[in-house]
């Protein structure tokens, strides 16, 4: 199965530094294994055996979920996860102006970057009929800003129709979002009206057990979604934490499954040169461990990847950021980032690879500069020129820029942005991910440093 994502790495071979299709080739055998001993961690957790203490934690649920979830809606239809999960957004988005998504990490991250990605860019702005006459889509439960708080009531209090909510949260105990939970609650009910049933509006994504599950069950909730278990919050997008928002908002979510199942197939079958997720793996551990690149700079051109951008920051900073080893993920939206990084992405430090991007196709016509009467900004030697053509040139003139000072670069170009591209997109980066950890002997699930706020914040607020 061929994957519609192509990744290009020849700006990462320089004239001095950077690295060669040598060293690509001589690495091959070892990416080789660290696929084959991811492609058996995910036949390890579906056997349900015993985990060795060595692979523990091994939350590998993740790699195998999309061809799961879409073999259920082929075998039991109606019944199936995928099935309920429309249906229950379709009920949703029928009886609510408004959906607000409560969650932090990866259990809002995902949801955002489809929302980002997939939909108008102006999506709460327009019109409900140029968004399909879906709901508003708001987030909190991801900080603990007051302000900002009181400014989303604000605006649900003012707005017309009715609101609801999606939470997310495996546990229940993550402070920033059980806080938001409980005063969304409370203004929920204060918002219904007659004999209006708070269960109707309230939708929890949780475990089988634990604090949100036990309060949904107080609630009367009757959907209750359930984040797999083996599946941790960064690698959940594709489960019902990332597939119910998106349902919400109207999107395809079996072209999004289908997209990251033909990402599986492609990465279990091609070999490397051939693989775009083995290839990315290869050039991103080689510039590091020859050139010290340790800060990987994702540079996404145009406005819809940077939620995309933000949720792979935290996948890779909390799968590999263990045993001071990791390299520092960071987003950057071009073209406007070339005027505030982009000076020291030319000139500071030698510590970067930049990955570009690149969507071939835009989904609207073309805006031309245009004529006009008032040249005095001398663009009408422009005036056949559109913005794709202005953005092509930027990412060309760019990356000339950076080869001509030796600056490794490399392309991930997608056709165009849609579910099925953004399915492989997610899969893909988390497929990576867990190669390279297992390529540099570091258990990429579990997050034990992320513990440690959380214990010391509780024992401060309780004293």
């Amino acid at each position: 199965m061929s994957t519609s994502i192509r990744y290009n790495p020849a700006g990462t071979f320089l004239k001095s530094g950077g690295i060669s299709a040598a060293d690509l080739e001589a690495l091959a055998p070892k990416l080789h294994d660290a696929r084959e001993e991811v492609l058996a961690d995910a036949q390890l957790w579906a056997d349900g055996v015993d985990v060795p203490d060595a692979k523990q934690p091994l939350d590998a649920g993740f790699h195998l979920l999309p061809d799961r979830l879409l073999q259920e809606l082929k075998d039991r239809g109606a019944d199936s996860e995928v099935a309920r999960l429309k249906a229950t957004a379709d009920r949703l988005a029928g009886s609510c102006a408004s959906v607000v998504v409560l969650g932090i990490g990866g259990s809002y991250m995902g949801a955002r970057a489809l929302a980002e990605a997939c939909c108008h860019p102006y999506y709460n702005e327009v019109p409900p009929a140029m968004r399909g006459g879906r709901p508003k889509i708001f987030y909190e439960g991801n900080n603990v800003d007051n302000d900002a708080a009181q400014g989303l009531l604000d605006v649900l209090g003012s707005d017309t129709g009715q609101w609801g909510v999606v939470v997310i949260s495996k546990s229940g105990g993550t402070l920033e979002t059980a806080a938001a939970t409980r005063i969304m609650i409370r203004e929920l009910k204060d918002s219904l009206s007659g004999d209006e049933k708070l269960a109707d509006y309230f939708v929890p994504v949780t475990g089988t057990s634990g604090k949100l599950f036990d309060l949904s069950k107080a609630l009367g909730c009757q959907e209750i979604y359930e984040v797999p278990d083996g599946v941790g919050g960064r690698f959940s997008v594709l489960s019902a934490v990332g597939l119910l928002p998106a349902a919400v908002m109207g999107l395809d979510i079996e072209k999004l499954l289908q997209g990251a199942a033909d990402m599986n197939e492609h990465f279990a079958s091609a070999k490397p040169g051939e693989n775009v997720v083995l290839d990315y793996v290869g050039v991103c551990h080689l510039l590091e461990e020859k050139q010290g690149c340790d800060i990987r700079i994702l540079s996404t051109w145009g406005k819809k990847l940077e939620a995309l951008g933000l949720w792979y920051d935290q996948l890779l900073a909390e799968s590999l950021g263990k045993h001071e080893k990791g390299a520092l993920p960071l987003t950057i939206v071009n073209t406007r980032d070339l005027h505030s990084r982009g000076q020291q992405h030319q000139e500071g430090k030698r510590d970067k690879l930049i990955t570009n991007v690149i969507i071939e196709s835009a989904d609207r016509d073309p805006l031309a500069i245009g004529e006009s009467d008032n040249n005095q900004d001398q663009l009408n030697e422009l005036a056949d020129k559109t913005l794709p053509n202005i953005l092509s040139a930027a990412i060309a003139g760019t990356n000339q820029a950076y080869l001509d000072d030796n600056r490794p670069t490399a392309d991930l170009v997608c056709p165009q942005l849609d579910e099925y591209v953004m399915g492989q997109l997610f899969q893909m980066f988390m497929l990576a991910t867990v190669v390279e950890g297992r390529m540099i002997g570091v258990n990429p699930y579990g997050q034990p440093g992320v513990e440690a706020y959380k214990r010391n914040m509780n024992a401060i607020l309780r004293s």
